[in-house]
């Protein structure tokens, strides 16, 4: 029996979308998803179909399979429609659009491209000699309808659709050879290292948990390889055909830069993995200011015309790492502009690593990838897979400001009557809401300001369509996509969700969407792929995580930390506390007693971390006037730049005649992500139990879980708290050579609600109190 051919299948929309590019690189609504719109066309879609009676026959699959060499490529996809009228079949192609159907003079190009392959497809199928092309266009929110017609021979769209495919021709070659290559260097590829304690089994679940298409949390402490152990078996895994791509998902730029030097391990050993880093937009564009349009930017004119060449050069003779170095150089080279290049890179490489936005923001995520019907051979391996919680609500939750409506309003005023009143109606519902308002309000239902959205969301479309001087585009489009979000949000509204208006401190008066329960969209996200890896060293406990972020069916792993606890000494002080009602210049000298207590133990880096700036800043003039010259003392400011991170952290590496304690936030940039290895960090104080600061949102949280019959201050309070703990603490031992003190200064921390979630490796926390505390640093010190 012959072998089984290669196959390589693209959508006829991929096909179309990415041979037929149109147009000059501008500020176009399609630069963001829109989930509502897809929503409404589909809504659209059905509409139409079922009006359309028996004889037509809605969402048809059809596929093609066209031999190529030593592979077939195959076309696929879903006509709309096939209907007959007069002897002739037609193919109806439906498209959805909030313009107003009397600007349509043609069909986009693209569009009709779509229906002619549709159209090929069938009538080589069907043997037809001719067939109908119907494009019909509706309005999503009048549902006026507009259609164009024309029909074709099947010579002329074979001819067409030959010239179609003979222009992909290259990409599939390129596709089928490098797939074969990546195949052979993974086959013989072996862990880069000797396997530490329950490494090998914390890689072999990962694999299984991929074949099995399943999900997989894992708490493993710092220092066991969560990286290299997610990464090598999810790699091994697509040379066996269980994936075709890996996304590597991170919430912070400094653990992407840990997955690309894991890649680059493995690349040294053999493996051929084409790998783009996705950067924000902000940091790769070549202007000062982002402004995607031809007048602004001179790689956005004629881009299209120039990006397929930059991609096809980049990966036939670019490097396997498409580093944001690499994409700026051949932007450059090409004039193309480089986040759109980085995009399309995606398409063809074999992983993905970028920020969770890019897979679950319903505004943001990649459509090529996560659109509505579009599923793939996708891995997700998501690290600090903690951070998801806050981040999930974040991205699935959305606000509305008064004021902008009123700002907006007095800016178009005079110029566009039909948005001004609109913005009136909007103000004016939300003003009824602030008069009710003490503080924070809860809500049942906001349907009526939805549909008054919906009517503002087509004024300013309008505008956008009419073209506006340049600053009131600008701020026309940006409010736009403020109630697009909104209005995507309101269609997602479930149990799941929390309706709340308040009070800012700013005297503002919002009106927000609060996404309590993540679960839910997150699955609809990674149900586009085949299995999820959520990694983190701070996953306790592991019920409260698989309850936000996935199942309570989902698989998960405990590994144990491979150090020596006898490498580190943990203390608890039972006789301090960060509680409000003890910040007082006496418990500020207890703790700052104890940091000097830390840094007399052996001179050497620390850091200490603090529930609040204040407090922070408190402490700090307390040991500067006590202790000032035991060590050098750097301490975190608010808002602080890249440059002043780097040059806070650079005090660390370089050494000093002194030791040297830094003053942190606890949740803030120092406390977790940060990769201070050996000398260059011996010790860290954990002041408090990390709890949130009371406020509306914490308190909604608190309320929803307690009516549900949960420990709604846990949800809301400890446990977020508790994971900064642990993540702080967790600077202080990276590898095996490191050594350190970790102390805990709250005596909160004796009760059995924060020791039950302590991790296994704490079982070794000694209590201590101040007067003996120095004389259990310098012992262990002595051991050492």
């Amino acid at each position: 029996m012959d072998e089984m051919r290669t196959e390589i299948r693209i959508s006829v929309r991929s096909l179309v979308e990415f041979i037929l590019r149109e147009g000059d690189l501008d500020n176009r609504i399609t630069g963001k998803a829109d989930p509502l719109a897809m929503q409404a066309g589909s809504r659209l879609h059905r509409k139409i179909q079922k009006r359309m009676g028996a004889g037509y026959a809605a969402e048809v699959p059809l596929k093609i399979k066209v031999p190529m060499g030593e592979f077939d490529c195959v076309v696929e996809g879903r006509a709309d429609g096939i209907f007959s009228e007069d002897g002739m079949s037609w193919i109806d192609e439906i498209k959805g659009v909030y313009r107003d159907l009397g600007l349509i003079e043609k069909p986009l190009g693209v569009h009709l491209a779509q229906a002619l392959c549709y159209a090929f497809i069938y009538a080589s199928q069907q043997e037809l000699p001719e067939i109908g092309v119907q494009l019909t266009y509706g309005n999503l929110e009048t549902e006026e309808l507009k259609a164009f017609r024309e029909t074709r021979t099947r010579e002329e769209l074979e001819e067409w659709f030959s010239g179609l495919l003979e222009e992909y021709r290259k990409w599939a070659g390129f596709q089928f050879e490098w797939k074969r290559t990546r195949k052979e260097s993974i086959r013989p590829l072996e862990f880069p290292f000797p396997y530490r304690e329950g490494q090998y089994d914390l890689a072999a679940g990962v694999y299984r948990t991929i074949a099995r298409k399943k999900r997989l949390f894992i708490q493993a402490p710092t220092g066991v390889g969560k990286t290299i152990s997610t990464v090598f078996p999810a790699v091994k895994a697509v040379g066996e055909g269980l994936g075709d791509r890996i996304f590597y998902l991170t919430a912070k730029t400094v653990t992407r830069t840990v997955a690309e030097e894991t890649f680059r391990i493995l690349r040294e050993k053999g493996l051929r993995m084409k790998t783009v880093t996705l950067t924000a937009k902000e940091k790769l564009c070549i202007c000062e200011e982002v402004q995607c349009n031809p007048e602004a930017c001179p790689y956005a004119k004629g881009h299209f015309d120039r990006v397929n060449a930059a991609v096809f050069e980049l990966l036939t003779e670019g490097p396997d790492e498409l580093s944001r170095e690499v994409l700026l150089k051949q932007a450059h080279k090409h004039q193309v502009c480089p986040f759109e290049l980085s995009l399309d890179t995606a398409s063809w490489t074999d992983a993905v690593i970028c920020d969770y936005n890019y897979v679950f923001d319903p505004g943001v995520r990649l459509k090529r990838f996560f659109a509505e019907g579009v599923k793939g051979e996708y891995l997700f391996l998501i690290d600090e897979a903690h951070n998801l919680v806050e981040r999930g609500r974040e991205m699935f939750s959305a606000s509305l400001c008064k004021e902008d409506f009123l700002e907006l309003k007095r800016k178009v005023k005079g110029r566009y009557k039909k948005a001004e009143r609109c913005l009136e109606r909007c103000n004016k519902y939300l003003l009824g809401l602030k008069k009710e308002c003490d503080t924070y309000q809860l809500h049942e239902d906001v349907g009526a300001f939805v549909l008054q959205l919906l009517s503002l969301s087509t004024e300013l479309d309008r505008i956008r369509e009419e073209g506006a001087d340049p600053e009131l585009q600008k701020e026309v489009l940006d409010f736009w996509f403020q109630v697009r979000d909104f209005l995507n949000t309101a269609d997602r509204l479930d149990e799941n969700y929390v309706i709340y208006s308040e009070i800012g401190e700013d005297g503002h008066f919002r009106l927000k969407l609060y996404c309590v329960e993540t679960a839910k969209s997150l699955r609809e996200c990674l149900d586009k792929g085949n299995a999820a890896i959520f990694f983190s060293a701070t996953l306790l406990p592991m019920p409260y995580y698989k309850h936000l972020l996935g199942d309570e069916n989902d698989y998960a792993v405990y590994a144990r930390s491979p150090f020596s606890a006898e490498k580190r000494l943990l203390l608890l002080g039972q006789d301090v506390s960060s509680r409000y009602t003890r910040r007082n210049r006496t418990e500020y000298e207890r703790i700052a007693d104890y940091l000097a207590a830390m840094t007399e133990g052996r001179k050497g880096n620390y850091l200490a971390f603090f529930p609040s700036y204040r407090m922070m800043q408190e402490v700090f003039e307390v040991f500067q006037d006590k202790y000032g010259g035991l060590a050098e003392c750097a301490i975190q400011r608010s808002g602080m730049k890249e440059e002043e991170r780097e040059a806070f952290l650079g005090q660390f590496e370089a050494g000093g005649r002194k030791s040297l304690l830094g003053f942190c936030v606890l949740g803030g940039i120092f406390s977790e992500g940060i990769d201070l290895k050996r000398e260059a960090l011996i010790g860290a104080a954990v002041v408090g139990t990390g709890l949130p600061q009371v406020c509306h949102e914490r308190e909604i949280l608190r309320q929803y879980y307690e009516e549900k019959g949960m420990d709604g201050f846990a949800y809301a309070y400890r446990y977020p708290g508790m994971n900064k703990v642990l993540q702080a603490a967790g600077r202080v031992i990276r590898t095996d050579e490191d050594r350190g003190v970790i102390l805990l200064l709250d005596n909160r921390f004796l009760g059995s609600d924060y020791r039950g979630l302590f991790p296994l490796e704490w079982g070794d926390c000694q209590v201590c109190r101040l007067k003996d505390a120095g004389k259990r640093i310098g012992e262990f010190w002595e051991g050492i």
